[in-house]
């Protein structure tokens, strides 16, 4: 299948600081594409320069094979954008500021009309259609916010952090209509740090930092970096000194108990997971030592990130 959107070899400098550095991924009709990153790593530089907004210092985008050029808005005319920040007038009602960005897309008349109606009913603000968008929830506001970018059924969605902030409704029904949207045909790039959200909506995600691309791939195989992990608490510091459990797993001591923690390094083969942990319960047992808790880690995208770009605080 042809990519929908092609961003080859991106960079873009601001005197001394390179912002995006070579950045290079793809996007496929009907796939919803993670772009993670720690503040500063690129995300935002990189999603302005797919949206034309920035003019890169070299590379290229191309959305259904056309190079797209900033100097001509008609050639953004098939993408969508979901700011961080809202994009709404508060004075307006939730209908007015649908038709007020609809026309800016050219849309009129009976169509522009209808397909209001439509939006108002996908995010579920039809009974609200009438009220001052000032006047909304944080989740309302989001949820109207996300129909503005879709009034004229883009090809390519670009959403940047379209769930911070909301309350679990709001977010469950934003996520749905992400999932209609692929289903249509609709690609999509989700940046956000809210990584299980990510892992739930994305098949294929990259993280990125300082600028670069750190890993691209498919979620499933992403994950094969990042190993399960069992922690085991017991009921008591001290352990018999001829109590063995094997060279996978370590002990730590926590205050008055100790912790014993093991990984898989094969995390396709539960079989061997499975065995590890019986063998150890049953060493314990055996040495009268009890399990005062067991506690899983289970590969997940959060995990991955901390790896790769580090727990070091960032502004």
């Amino acid at each position: 299948m042809a990519s929908l959107l092609e961003v080859d070899n991106l960079v873009k400098k601001y005197g001394d600081l390179t912002a995006v550095d070579g950045l290079s991924f793809n996007v496929q009709p009907g796939e919803a594409f993670g772009l993670l990153g720690p503040n500063g790593a690129g995300k935002s530089t990189t999603m302005m320069m797919v949206c034309g907004l920035l003019a890169a210092d070299s590379g290229e985008v191309r959305l259904e094979g056309r190079r797209l050029d900033r100097m001509h808005p008609q050639s953004r005319q098939r993408m969508g954008v979901v700011p961080q920040d809202l994009a709404l007038y508060p004075d307006l009602t939730a209908r007015e500021n649908l038709m007020f960005f609809g026309s800016l897309y050219h849309l009129s008349g009976a169509r522009l009309r209808g397909k209001v109606e439509t939006v108002l009913e996908q995010v579920g603000l039809t009974g609200r259609a009438d009220d001052l968008m000032g006047t909304f929830s944080g989740g309302m506001k989001r949820r109207l916010n996300f129909a503005a970018a879709i009034m004229h059924d883009p090809v390519l969605l670009i959403l940047d952090e379209p769930t911070v902030g909301v309350d679990p409704q709001s977010r469950a029904h934003l996520i749905a209509c992400i999932r209609r949207l692929q289903q249509s045909g609709t690609a999509i790039i989700y940046a956000s740090h809210y990584m299980e959200e990510v892992q739930l909506v994305c098949s294929r995600a990259a993280i990125v930092d300082h600028g670069r691309l750190l890993a691209c791939d498919s979620i499933a195989q992403l994950l094969t970096q990042i190993p399960f992990e069992v922690e085991l608490k017991l009921g008591q510091a001290v352990l018999p000194e001829d109590m063995s459990l094997g060279t996978s797993a370590r002990i730590e001591y926590d205050g008055d108990e100790a912790v014993v923690r093991f990984r898989s390094q094969n995390q396709s083969c539960e079989t061997a997971l499975n065995r590890d942990v019986t063998s150890i319960l049953t060493t314990l047992e055996h040495h009268g030592v009890s399990v005062r808790s067991i506690r899983t880690h289970e590969p997940n995208l959060e995990r991955l990130f901390l790896k790769l770009t580090g727990n070091k605080l960032r502004d």
